[in-house]
């Protein structure tokens, strides 16, 4: 009988490393409604219109977290 080389239940994956991505990029704005086009070149995507009702809103496309300045007014949008 050969011996499995995987861990009995080797679907958990708890003490193994996780790779490191790049951190979160965090853009400081002072208007609740913010556009993303997620920068220049390829890796870029279609400019989508973001409202920040709470204190910060992530691009659902890229992943860009944009944080109101808490010294922004209330009814801050155009």
């Amino acid at each position: 009988m050969s011996q499995s080389a995987l861990p009995a239940d080797f679907r958990r994956d708890e003490g193994l490393p996780r790779p490191q991505l790049g951190g979160v990029e965090r853009i400081v704005v002072h208007s609740r409604v913010v556009a993303c086009d997620g920068g220049d070149g390829p890796l870029g995507h279609p400019r989508v219109w973001l409202r920040i009702v709470g204190a910060q809103h992530f691009c659902p496309y890229c992943s860009r977290l944009y944080v109101l300045d808490p010294a922004a007014g209330a009814d801050d949008a155009h």
